[in-house]
């Protein structure tokens, strides 16, 4: 498989979060702590598995934007701590589960939980991590932030079995497609924004803006990584390069590529994606259809969009060091395809 595909046209330059980790260094060092403890347990198999993931490298962006979050309206207390400890814990449940549910055999570089240890222990885990999250959020003791995030918790949930009802689907449409993934992805960017201004006593107004920030950042990072999949590299994917299509997920590519194709091209994706005849020479041949149609494109150029509407959100707030990372981690989202 030697497909090289220059995934973006005019990339905005050398994009970093080293402003928002120089931020948030000192809280994440408390953060980092925290999981490690909160992963404990007696019971040897959690700590096992949990660790497996929590170390396997991830850039742990979420806590670092609940941190910068509650910085930026100068909270000074440690909820924010326990909180962005949470944010963590759900999302490592839910790519313990997410796993299981796509029969994935890697993860970061490295095999999957399930993998090693099994589908059954991988979810009891994934369980016990979110159990953990809420434990944290109630020592936190505001009634906004636990809403904020068990709601969050219910619509990830919701977005696992939409994408479940809609696998190896070639009809999905473009809304439906976005409704999976306001759900799986951007609704813990959004519950992990606004819960910082929450505790910090910030106003409604700047609340709804970190929650306009999160949803449209988290809408932006999964299309990226939706075109990823199609021509980013392992190391930053965090998966095989062609997992989606392997696994026959109907992602914004498939779905371009797929409406705008001929009736031959149609027949073609549907043998690829329904009948698992997803080998390395179809994954070259869909690649080639996507290019031809400016699938891989569009998908880049809508998350540009979203990427937009989060600056947007954010503009009106007084300028801080913390405002001016959050804006630095949009272009780094979308930057990976450069």
């Amino acid at each position: 498989m030697g497909v090289v595909l220059n995934l973006e046209n005019g990339k905005r330059g050398s994009a970093s979060i080293k402003e928002l980790i120089g931020l948030t260094a000192a809280d994440m060092g408390r953060v980092n702590e925290l999981i490690l403890s909160k992963a404990g347990s007696d019971v040897e198999m959690i700590p096992e598995i949990a660790n497996h993931l929590i170390s396997s490298g991830g850039k742990r962006l979420r806590p670092m934007v609940t941190l910068a979050a509650a910085q930026m309206f100068g909270y000074s207390g440690d909820g924010h701590v326990k909180l962005a400890t949470s944010v963590e814990f759900m999302h490592t449940a839910t790519l313990l589960h997410d796993d299981v549910v796509d029969e994935s055999g890697m993860r970061r570089g490295k095999k999957t939980a399930r993998m090693i240890w099994g589908n059954q222990a991988s979810v009891l885990v994934g369980d016990f991590l979110l159990g953990q999250a809420f434990r944290m959020m109630v020592d936190v003791g505001s009634l906004d932030a636990l809403d904020i995030l068990s709601t969050a918790a219910s619509i990830i949930a919701e977005g696992e079995v939409m994408q479940l009802a809609a696998a190896k689907n070639l009809e999905t449409t473009e809304d439906e497609h976005f409704a999976v993934i306001k759900a799986k992805t951007a609704a813990l960017f959004s519950a992990a924004a606004e819960v910082g201004p929450v505790i910090a006593a910030a106003s409604r107004t700047d609340r709804a803006a970190l929650r306009s920030y999160g949803m449209n950042l988290g809408l932006a990072f999964q299309l990226i990584d939706d075109a990823l999949d199609y021509g980013g590299n392992s190391k930053e994917l965090g998966k095989n390069v062609g997992d989606d299509f392997r696994e026959g997920k109907v992602t914004l590519p498939v779905i371009l590529a797929y409406r705008r194709g001929t009736a031959v091209e149609r027949e073609f994706w549907k043998r690829a994606i329904e009948t698992d005849a997803a080998d390395d020479a179809a994954l070259e041949k869909a690649i080639g259809l996507m290019t031809r149609h400016g699938a891989i494109a569009d998908t880049i150029g809508r998350a540009r969009h979203f990427g937009e509407i989060a600056r947007d959100a954010l503009a009106p707030l007084d300028a801080t060091p913390q405002k001016a990372a959050l804006v630095d981690v949009i272009d780094f989202c979308i930057s990976r395809v450069g």
